[in-house]
């Protein structure tokens, strides 16, 4: 690749970054008090979007995979992928050689397998950001079918990264579930850290918050877990990258705005990440495709004898919650809620569902994905509003072009009704 190519490159990315790095960091004053707690441990976007774009920049000046035939480039990801079920297995492993009774030097035990990591661990450096490069050039192709990008090319390029994702510490409000903060805190503080930080924003500041896990994050190049599961990839690759396209139009550019636009995008980027993953793997890697969701049975007669109850219903139970805790923040009663909220957590797991802890931060939080009905969003119509968007769309490209360039709900509401 000659170098003015790759200066280029530099510098479209450089532009891209500049406007897309801090489309999910929060702004404003009124972070401040928050960040009293947590500017010892916040993540650095700074250094991490560097080396990215450093990653990414190799790939670009390196073009290996233009070279590869398809079937090389399918078996390269497969590879990467498998590489990554063994780092998984040999790290819990590792866990396992210090936390058990029966082995006195876990050190010195273990040595052999650390070793096995390392290797490995330097193996996933050469493998990943290949792997990477092939499906970001599969989901650009995707994109391209789909009718989402210009002259062919995805604006703005499909980039990612996987890699140690920050946590989120989500800070609501006790009076009414709304996400006033998301700040982004390093990965590796331990569980009793995050208890500790949640204790003493909330006594401080008489507010519920919350230190979540993600699974992605729309700065540029976009972050993405690491993952051995090809299906989730493919959808959260893409819904970063949805990010990206709508922080170069209104909507995204109004993320920030309301609640109620907070919502939209991310309901719009989950329904579009889902749609635009199962068509990435289909034709991709058609042999890891979900299998299609099996038809609904004929109606039949009442049985006779009585019948074992249904199973627990996750979304329907959470929506259950959501919608009580909503009346009764309404009505003032605000520990009462919160009594409530810790009653159906404990129902939730004995149910199978370990929830550390569910409060206005955590709905405000998980409600922000709308893309199907019920669950953390309850009864709130903004997701119910752009669902009915894509349904009354007939392609998702019209469903985008439709949504991206709305900057308030009353819009969307108003395009639902016409």
């Amino acid at each position: 690749m000659r170098l003015d190519r790759i200066a280029s490159i530099v510098a479209f990315l450089a532009l891209v970054a500049l406007l897309l790095g801090g489309s999910s960091l929060p702004a404003g004053d009124k972070i401040e008090r928050v960040r009293a707690f947590t500017r010892e441990i916040e993540f650095d976007y700074v250094a991490w979007t560097l080396n990215a774009l450093e990653v990414k920049l190799s790939q670009v000046a390196l073009g290996t995979s233009a070279y590869l035939s398809n079937d090389a480039r399918h078996q390269q990801v497969l590879d990467y992928l498998d590489l990554v079920v063994q780092i998984q297995q040999s790290e819990a492993q590792l866990e396992e050689f210090f936390a058990s009774p029966e082995i006195a030097n876990p050190q010195e035990a273990s040595a052999p397998l650390r070793q096995n990591l390392e290797e490995m661990y330097a193996r996933r450096s050469q493998l990943g950001p290949l792997a990477e490069s092939i499906l970001q050039e599969q989901l650009s192709n995707t994109a391209a079918e789909i009718g989402i990008t210009l002259g062919g090319q995805p604006i703005p390029p499909v980039l990612y990264h996987s890699t140690p994702l920050p946590r989120a510490l989500i800070v609501s409000p006790r009076e009414v579930i709304r996400q006033d903060n998301n700040i982004s805190i390093n990965p590796d503080l331990t569980i009793d850290q995050r208890v500790t930080l949640e204790e003493r924003v909330d006594q401080a500041l008489n507010v519920s918050s919350l230190v979540v896990e993600i699974g992605g994050i729309g700065v540029y190049p976009t972050m993405v877990m690491q993952t051995s599961d090809l299906n989730w990839m493919a959808e959260v690759v893409a819904h970063e990258w949805i990010h990206n396209f709508l922080t170069l139009r209104p909507l995204g550019l109004n993320y920030e705005t309301s609640p109620e636009l907070r919502t939209i995008n991310e309901t719009v980027a989950s329904i579009a990440g889902k749609e635009i993953g199962r068509i990435l793997v289909a034709r991709y890697y058609p042999e890891l495709a979900p299998p299609p969701p099996p038809e609904a049975p004929a109606e039949s007669p009442p049985p006779l004898l009585p019948v074992e109850p249904p199973p627990f219903d996750f979304r329907a139970e959470m929506r259950i919650t959501r919608v009580t805790v909503d009346q009764l923040l309404a009505e003032g009663k605000i520990e009462e809620a919160e009594d409530y909220m810790e009653q159906r957590r404990l129902i939730f797991w004995d149910n199978g569902y370990h929830i550390r802890k569910i409060n206005q931060a955590y709905f405000a939080f998980y409600g922000a994905y709308a893309d199907q009905p019920g669950g953390a969003a309850g009864e709130d119509p903004v997701g119910a509003a752009v669902r009915q968007l894509r349904s009354q769309s007939a392609t998702l490209a019209e469903f985008l072009n439709r949504v991206s360039w709305m900057y308030s709900y009353d819009q969307l509401q108003r395009s639902v009704g016409e």
